[in-house]
């Protein structure tokens, strides 16, 4: 038994967690936010990589300090019900609803709808979906090791062409950055922290927690402490990586507006600043690659999601899953990139509050003596406030009125809940409710100390 790594392993799991975690959104949103975000890029950018760096990093480490077997059994200690309840959302949100389906929509737009004409784009899109979903369901029935050594292979590739192209863009930007748009010219701290919700790294970090877990155990590190340095050293490895990419393609996006204007979702600017700098050549090169990278992402999402609902419906077997959901997947991709942003925002919205303060229990759980009624009032004053907000971003993506029941709920929230203009009316009513358990608890203990 041994409680540390080399530097290697730790640099090989780091590389491998970031593997996990660079997908489509990886690259989209970051771009979006820089050519949005204009002027206030740096407050934009520090919020964003909060959420899209840091809330990775610690739900990876929750799963390792909770000591729980998968996210199921964590979510669980709120309730057996509401743990399955959770989890099954998480994988079809990171699954077949929004996180795949973006993988080929994000994989067209970037690489291949420069070469479709205007008319034809949805006929496009739709011939891409075919064949990249045919590819995934094909492997997805196959040995994971051919995909594992061929993601090894293609997360150095595709990062060694970014950092080319930022390094491009920083020697040599395309024009001068732009007034911040939209949310972006208020606070634009929180509006890239609510933009960083949109990786779902978050949300994945809950799952991929496990299988870091896993390898780090693999390697000799069994201990409790050891297990939990290693991950976040691994960790610290690849969210690094993953904020330089962030920092650069989100600069991208700043200099981008005056020669490429202003697009709806971030893939065009990534095939634009490609085409700008390398012609068509590196236009296709980052095609082939992005679209290889994002195959082995829906790949891997596909697989997992079989995996989770096979054990929870064991009669029935793991390709009937794989086949479902590469269909649905495949049909959701067909409603286009900006569609599937625009609903999965509300989605998002509704659990990223509920995945935060579930890690949170499970770093604080030792303070309020792991009381199960701790973790259903949280959760549930969580709830309550994330059903809310999901409902609002709902009715702001379609461009509808607040339902009439929902108007003085979100009045009375605005009144009593600091931050809840911001997105974050939930934070302060968990971490009063948690900070009131752990010292009422203590307090208790010390007067029945004192009785005795």
């Amino acid at each position: 038994m041994k409680d540390k790594l080399s530097f290697t392993s730790y640099a090989v799991v780091g590389f491998m967690l970031f593997a996990l975690f660079f997908g489509a959104g990886n690259l989209i949103f970051p771009a979006q936010l820089g050519q949005n975000a204009g002027t206030n890029f740096w407050p934009a950018i520090l919020g964003f990589l909060l959420t899209g760096v840091g809330l990775p990093l610690l739900g990876i480490l929750a799963m390792s300090y909770s000591g729980s077997k998968n996210l199921q059994e964590l979510a669980s200690r709120v309730h057996p019900v509401y743990g399955i309840a959770f989890t099954v959302m998480l994988y079809l949100t990171i699954g077949p609803f929004f996180a795949s389906p973006r993988t080929a929509t994000v994989a067209y737009d970037v690489g291949f709808s420069s070469f479709v004409s205007e008319g034809a784009q949805q006929t496009g899109l739709f011939v891409f979906t075919v064949l990249f979903f045919s590819a995934t369901l094909f492997f997805s029935l196959k040995p994971r090791k051919l995909i594992d050594y061929i993601g090894k292979m293609l997360a150095p590739g595709i990062v060694i062409l970014l950092m080319i192209l930022l390094g491009m863009v920083i020697a040599k930007p395309m024009g001068e950055i732009q007034p911040p748009l939209g949310g972006f010219q208020g606070n634009a701290f929180i509006q890239g922290f609510l933009e960083g919700y949109n990786t779902m790294d978050a949300l994945a970090s809950l799952v991929f927690g496990i299988i870091v877990i896993r390898t780090i155990r693999s390697l000799g590190v069994t201990s409790t402490k050891g297990v939990l340095v290693a991950t976040a050293r691994s960790g610290l490895v690849a969210i690094t990586l993953l904020a330089v990419l962030y920092i650069g393609i989100a600069y991208l996006g700043a200099v981008s507006t005056q020669e490429l204007g202003i697009f709806s979702t971030g893939g065009p600017v990534l095939s634009g600043g490609a085409a700008y700098y390398f012609g068509q050549t590196g236009t296709i090169l980052l095609a082939i690659i992005l679209t290889l990278a994002c195959l082995t992402t829906s790949i891997g999402l596909t697989t997992a999601c079989a995996e989770y609902f096979q054990t929870l419906f064991p009669k029935v077997g793991y390709k009937a899953f794989a086949v479902f959901f590469t269909v649905i997947t495949f049909i959701i991709a067909n409603f286009g990139l900006a569609n599937i942003i625009t609903y999965s925002v509300p989605v998002l919205m509704l659990l990223y509050p509920l995945a935060i303060v579930l890690m949170l229990l499970a770093f604080l759980s030792g303070l309020f003596q792991h009381r199960h009624a701790v973790y259903i009032v949280t959760m549930a004053v969580t709830l309550l406030v994330s059903v809310t907000d999901g409902l609002k971003s709902l009715c702001n993506s379609l461009g509808i009125a607040y339902f009439d029941w929902l108007t003085p709920i979100l009045s009375f929230y605005e009144k009593v809940l600091p931050l809840y203009n911001q997105g974050l009316g939930w934070l302060l009513p968990a971490l009063v409710i948690i900070l009131l358990a752990s010292v009422g608890l203590r307090l208790f203990h010390i007067t029945a100390k004192t009785s005795a």
